[in-house]
């Protein structure tokens, strides 16, 4: 029997601070941008009931670990439930199950704060975000660890949502923080901006997006759903999480293609291959950048990693058996 470590939501929370996730990230994706392996999610959908089954993995060779997310939502229970394993690179042995709620909104914001710290001027300071939900607190926790904002401006169609958001963060942010009425009040002006919503259809405008702007994109991963118009693309410089998921996936692009505005060409780079130095990213304060996120096993690795690690180090956690298949499988 081999001996695995159970880590609770609550095990987890308080494990990790946000630079730390950051940290623990950017590496992932240097050893991704060095040929780490890693693919697109699989979405599995159901009717009756109505559901959803995720998955996505990864391997890290230099972290040592590999696994990734498996997720499920809805089939009747209106839910949703998200589990993490995680396993020895090199022996292949289960090192920990992780229940990956807790995470994922600091997992995911790592990723995003990443692509800001490689993509965004070093001088951004005016931070805007549409959406103001879990996803959109993840997120700017974590990019608030890579460039020092002085103002923060959050829009959500919801006035109570977006200002429940904005005092939250006007409290632990050495930035003013302010929710305001409209996107374009938002993202006006702003030299980074964070969407992180549920829209189907585009929730900036593109007109509205100024020379020097990095935007992350984050909400959406269906190829007939997008965050971003056309518009916001045709005019940026593109880097998606995997390279393969921007036409498998992504209605930010896959739609600016349909429409004959870009092509494939237009993918810049992969975000690793920006931060293992192997493409350039930001090359002038005038260009607009865009990273597309769409959550990849190479966060979910690198960030169950360090959770792991920390948590033998603290004591947390159950102990369970897994039986290898030695042992397990008798040929009866």
């Amino acid at each position: 029997m081999t001996e695995t470590l159970f880590l609770t939501s609550d095990d987890i929370a308080d494990l990790a601070t946000p630079s730390a996730y950051v940290d623990a990230v950017r590496e992932g994706y240097r050893q991704r941008g060095e040929g780490a392996p890693a693919q697109p999610r699989s979405k599995f959908f159901r009717a009756d009931p109505e559901g959803m089954l995720t998955s996505y993995a990864a391997v890290l060779p230099d972290t040592g670990a590999m696994g990734g997310y498996m997720y499920s939502a809805g089939f009747g229970a209106g839910d949703a439930w998200f589990m993490s394993p995680l396993f020895d690179a090199d022996s292949g042995a289960p090192l920990a199950l992780l229940d990956g709620a807790s995470m994922n909104p600091f997992k995911t914001g790592a990723a995003g704060a990443v692509a800001v710290d490689e993509l965004a001027r070093d001088d951004a300071d005016v931070l805007a975000v549409i959406g103001s939900g879990a996803q959109a607190r993840g997120q700017v926790r974590a990019t608030a660890t890579v460039r020092d904002f002085t103002e923060v401006r959050v829009y959500s169609p919801t006035p109570e949502n977006r200002e429940a958001f904005a005092a939250d963060f006007d409290d632990d942010l050495d930035a003013a923080v302010r929710a305001v009425d409209s996107s374009r009040d938002a993202v006006s002006g702003a030299d980074v901006v964070i969407t992180a919503t549920k829209a189907g259809d585009p929730v900036v405008d593109g007109d509205d997006i100024e020379p020097g702007t990095h935007v992350t994109a984050m909400g959406q991963y269906s190829p007939d759903k997008r965050e971003l118009d056309t518009a916001t693309i045709e005019k940026a410089t593109y880097v998606p999480d995997l390279r393969d998921r921007a036409t498998f996936d992504s209605g930010e692009f896959m739609q600016a293609v349909q429409e004959g505005a870009v092509t494939e060409g237009n993918i810049h780079a992969e975000l690793g291959e920006i931060v293992a130095g192997i493409e350039p990213g930001r090359t002038n304060d005038d260009e607009i950048t865009v990273f597309d996120s769409g959550g990849t096993g190479i966060e979910t690795v690198a960030a169950a990693h360090m959770l792991y690690e920390r948590a033998v180090e603290a004591d947390v956690g159950t102990t369970i058996e897994f039986a290898p298949a030695s042992e397990a499988l008798t040929g009866d």
